[in-house]
C-alpha cells in the first residue's frame, strides 16, 4: 500500500498491477507510463512492467492498517480484467470484507465483467464500487454498475473527454469529473463540467470535481467558477475517515 496524491482517496493498493486498453479512456494511460518508469528504477513488483500480474504477496497489506483508510483498490490495474481469476477476485473481497474499519474504492471499465461476477461476490457495506465513463459512448457501464450489489456506487467521468448529456443517474451516489493531464492531454471544456453537476444536483448524487489537468495540473488547480467541489457519500460509522484536500 503507498500513500497517493489522487484528491478523492488517501492510499492505493494493487494487488494486481497490468492491463490493456479497452476504450478511449485509456489512450494516455498513467498507470502504464508509471509502471514503466517503476520498473526501469529497479521496483520489483514491477519488474513484468504493465503486463498483467498477481501480487498474493499483497493480499494482507489492509491488515497492517489499523487507522481507518480510503483505500483505492488497483490503481495500476483492473480488477475485472479477463485474466484476473475469479478465485482471487474472491481473496481481494474476502480481505475487503475482513477489514470494515476501511472503505476500499474500485474503479473499473469492464463493467460487463462486473456483473457476470456481481453474484459471486460479498458486497459489504465498505466496498465502494465505480465504472470510468469518460464520454457519451460507454454511459452503458453505468446501467451494468446499476445492477450490482454495492452498497456504494460510483462513477468516474476522468478523463473527461467529451459532453456527457442525459446520464440516467438513478441509484448513483457519486460522480467524480477530471481533465486529462500528461504531454498531450486532450481537452475538457467548462460547459461539459457544469452540465454534469447538474445532472448531479438533479439525481441528488455526490459531485466531485478532481482537476482541470493539461500539462501542469497543478497550476490549473480544481476550482470550478471559483470554488472546490469534494462532496463524497457518506462514510460507514466505522471507518470515520478525514480528507486532506
Amino acid at each position: 500500500m503507498a500513500q497517493t496524491k489522487i484528491e478523492w482517496t488517501e492510499m492505493t493498493w494493487n494487488p494486481t498491477t497490468g492491463c490493456n486498453k479497452v476504450s478511449a479512456g485509456c489512450k494516455f494511460c498513467y498507470a502504464e507510463v508509471m509502471a514503466k518508469r517503476l520498473k526501469g528504477m529497479g521496483v520489483k513488483k514491477y519488474e513484468n512492467g504493465f503486463k498483467l500480474t498477481l501480487h498474493e504477496d499483497s493480499l494482507n497489506d489492509p491488515y497492517s492498517w489499523k487507522k481507518p483508510r480510503l483505500i483505492f483498490v488497483n490503481s495500476m490495474s483492473d480488477l475485472f480484467h479477463e485474466n484476473i481469476p475469479l478465485s482471487f477476485i474472491q481473496k481481494i473481497f474476502y480481505v475487503m470484507n475482513d477489514n470494515p474499519h476501511h472503505v476500499f474504492q474500485i474503479l473499473t471499465k469492464r463493467a460487463e465483467r462486473l456483473l457476470e461476477l456481481n453474484e459471486k461476490l460479498e458486497w459489504g457495506h465498505n466496498i465502494w464500487m465505480g465504472v470510468t465513463v469518460e464520454n457519451s459512448k460507454v454511459v452503458h457501464r453505468i446501467d451494468l454498475l446499476r445492477r450490482t450489489k454495492a452498497r456504494v456506487k460510483f462513477l468516474s467521468c476522468e478523463p473527461l473527454i467529451s459532453s456527457i448529456p442525459d446520464m440516467n443517474l438513478e441509484g448513483i451516489d457519486w460522480v467524480i469529473v477530471g481533465g486529462e493531464s500528461g504531454r498531450t492531454p486532450r481537452p475538457i471544456e467548462e460547459e461539459w463540467v457544469i452540465d454534469i453537476k447538474k445532472q448531479c444536483k438533479k439525481a441528488k448524487a455526490k459531485f466531485f470535481f478532481k482537476q482541470w489537468g493539461g500539462t501542469s495540473k497543478k497550476k490549473n488547480g480544481r476550482a470550478l467558477k471559483g470554488k472546490i467541489y469534494s462532496e463524497m457519500p457518506p462514510l460507514p460509522s466505522d471507518a470515520l475517515v478525514l480528507i486532506n484536500n
